[in-house]
Formats: structure tokens, sequence, C-alpha cells
């Protein structure tokens, strides 16, 4: 059992796919689900096993830029979102600490009553 990586690469409506680590495997498919699925069964017929499979999808320039882009801005969201999570759990913590009830806090900090209930009930 082997680990390949399947290179993708577009040509017209269906990818070439081709496996550098086995010479000779080369199949095509119309979408990239697909492409597992089809380099398995190509190296089987070579009489090769495959175990894990990695697609790199051989791309343009400039779309390789734009998904550079969206996947730091994606990694920036997420960091954010821990953030103001992280501070809720802390606004929460402290408000209560001060003797507010629950509604009030979600008053003060824009959540449904329900929601800092649920929030609180994890930091006990």
């Amino acid at each position: 059992m082997m680990d390949v990586t399947a290179i993708a690469t577009r040509t017209g409506k269906w990818w070439a796919i081709e496996v550098p680590q086995i010479p000779g495997l080369y199949t095509q498919v119309k979408h990239l689900d697909q492409v597992e699925d089809m380099v398995r069964d190509a190296a089987s017929a070579m009489g090769r096993d495959v175990e894990a499979i990695t697609v790199a999808p051989r791309l343009a320039a400039d779309d390789e830029a734009l998904l550079h882009e969206l996947n730091n801005a994606r990694a920036a969201a997420a960091a954010s979102q821990e953030q103001a999570s992280s501070l809720t759990r802390t606004a929460i913590g402290k408000f209560r600490a001060q003797g507010l009830t629950l509604r009030d806090v979600s008053a003060i900090i824009g959540l449904t009553p329900q929601r800092v209930s649920a929030i609180a009930a994890t930091m006990r």
C-alpha cells in the first residue's frame, strides 16, 4: 500500500489526472470528488494498491492567488470568531459575578437570554 498524489489539470470539461508515484497512471474525471475512486481503479488495474490519495488541483496563477486570499480570509474570520467567543464568555462571567441577571446580561451583550444561559452553564 502506498500514499499518492493525484495531480488534476482542467482540460475542457474534464479533469486530467496524473499520479507521478505510479508511472503511466493517467485517467480523467468530470468532477474532483471522483478522483479517488478513479485512481484506485486505475492503480488496481496496474497491480498497485493505493492507500491515501491527496488530490492536488493544478490551477492558473491568478486562481491560486484567489484561493490563497480566500484561505487567509477564512483563517482570519475563524480567529476573529474565536476571539469574540472568548470575550463573550469573559463578559458573561464578569457581569454575572456582579449580580446582573441573565436577562440584563443578554440585553447588554446582544444575545438572547437562552444563549447567555447556555454559555453561562458551560462556565460552571
